[in-house]
């Protein structure tokens, strides 16, 4: 079967650039859009000729030029945008609904996905603020991609392990605790992490799969399926050291926001959902979804225990 003309918008992102090597790797025809908003950002376009490099085409358009941008699209099968939604580096989800509608004139498009890789916007409908400006701006945009029609996969990819495994899921920081750690509530709430370039593989694999179209799909690694607990003890056992465990009730974490800049009171409010109320597991894959491990078993996935070695 030929491989569909895939268009990383976003493809100098956390996730977009695993997203085009991925495309890549899977012998897809990998267009990056290339921004001219890039300014004096030398290093992202050192990375947009890296992906040149390594085979890509870079088609030049700016979200701010419509026909530009409709052109661009016009040149692939399938659409992934990996814009940033995180608020402590640029949050920027809103600027798909540009996006969505140079995809509906266009015309040609198979299949869009748009920026998720994270919880599932439409389990969020009671997100506390401010974090739920996230799940209410994603739900926005798949509205404008349900009502235009659009062939859609959205990807739930759960909780990124750079920013939430190796630091034993501890706000505000990347690296392991060397003394002490916050457990959240008992630390047994389940939560699952995904290697970041795993996520691309399946984001990648999906995008030609009949099972995946118009569907919600979700990544679970069974082996990844862990609790805080889980993790600060894979942790002691690689390191040989114990550490001192201070368990947070949820109040007080809540309260822990009070006074602090937006893109923090944004992660403990995600943190909340994640590991007093376990938002991430705490229901069923129904209908209109699937799970991708299940679709690609093939994928041999990081496990955990692998991702923090390097830490060490």
């Amino acid at each position: 079967m030929e491989k569909s003309r895939v268009l990383v918008v976003g493809g100098t992102g956390y996730i977009g650039r695993r997203i085009v090597r991925a495309s890549l790797a899977q012998g897809h025809p990998t267009l990056v859009l290339m921004r001219p908003e890039i300014g004096l950002d030398v290093d992202k376009l050192q990375m947009l000729l890296s992906f040149k490099a390594q085979g890509a085409r870079l088609v030049e358009a700016s979200l701010d030029d419509h026909a530009a941008l409709v052109a661009a699209v016009r040149q692939a099968d399938v659409v992934v945008s990996a814009m940033s939604g995180v608020h402590f580096r640029s949050h920027n989800l809103r600027l798909q609904h540009k996006l969505v509608e140079a995809i509906k004139e266009a015309g040609n498009v198979k299949r869009f996905i748009p920026s998720e890789f994270g919880m599932d916007p439409s389990r969020m409908g009671h997100a506390l603020e401010p974090g739920r400006i996230t799940f209410d701006e994603k739900m926005e945009i798949r509205r404008a991609i349900e009502e235009a029609n659009i062939p859609r996969t959205y990807i739930s990819a759960n909780f990124f392990a750079a920013y939430s495994c190796p630091n034993l899921c501890q706000m505000r920081t990347l690296l392991p605790p060397k003394a002490k750690v916050q457990v959240y509530g008992d630390g047994n709430v389940k939560a699952i992490f995904v290697d970041e370039d795993d996520i691309a593989t399946y984001t990648i694999k999906s995008i030609d799969d009949p099972r995946t179209l118009n569907k919600t799909i979700y990544l679970r690694p069974q082996e990844n399926i862990l609790s805080q607990n889980d993790v600060i003890a894979k942790w002691e056992k690689l390191s040989g050291k114990v550490l001192e465990k201070i368990h947070v009730p949820a109040d007080e974490f809540l309260a822990s926001m009070k006074d602090t800049d937006l893109a923090n009171q944004v992660g403990v409010t995600h943190y909340y959902h994640i590991f007093y109320e376990g938002c991430l597991t705490n229901f069923e894959i129904g209908e209109n979804e699937a799970e991708a491990t299940l679709l690609y078993p093939e994928v041999q996935y990081t496990r955990m225990d692998d991702y923090m070695k390097i830490y060490l």
